[in-house]
């Protein structure tokens, strides 16, 4: 059993940044692709950037400047930097992970393991 944990969500102003965290636990050694996406109520979860267990990184539809996907090395805590947030940025943001190799991306029916979220809230 994998567990994912979101840390690092809050309320912030419009400009501001957030650094959001997932810390895996449990049975990690399988885990190939890590992904960040987010979801606010009545919206499908969309997808916003990851990694794989090599370190290759995948961004969504999203600002790349204003997003940061990293980790310091292979399951590992993930981090989501984002920087310059927007009120559009409200969201719940979910930590995700799956242990199918190939391409890595925002497709969310191939992950299996999902955290409980972390909330983001900008006001402008």
């Amino acid at each position: 059993q994998v567990q994912l944990v979101e840390s690092g969500g809050g309320s912030v102003q419009a400009g501001g940044s957030l650094k959001l965290s997932c810390a895996p636990s449990g049975y990690i050694g399988n885990i190939y692709c890590m992904g960040w996406f987010r979801q606010v109520p009545g919206k499908e979860r969309e997808g916003v950037a990851g990694l794989n267990r090599y370190g290759n990184s995948w961004y969504a539809d999203v600002e790349r400047g204003r997003f940061a996907v990293s980790r310091v090395n292979a399951n590992s805590t993930v981090y989501l930097q984002i920087s310059n947030l927007k009120p559009d940025d409200t969201a719940m943001y979910y930590c995700a992970a799956h242990d199918s190799s190939g391409y890595c991306s925002e497709y969310r029916g191939k992950y299996i393991h999902w955290g409980q979220g972390t909330q983001v809230t900008v006001s402008s």
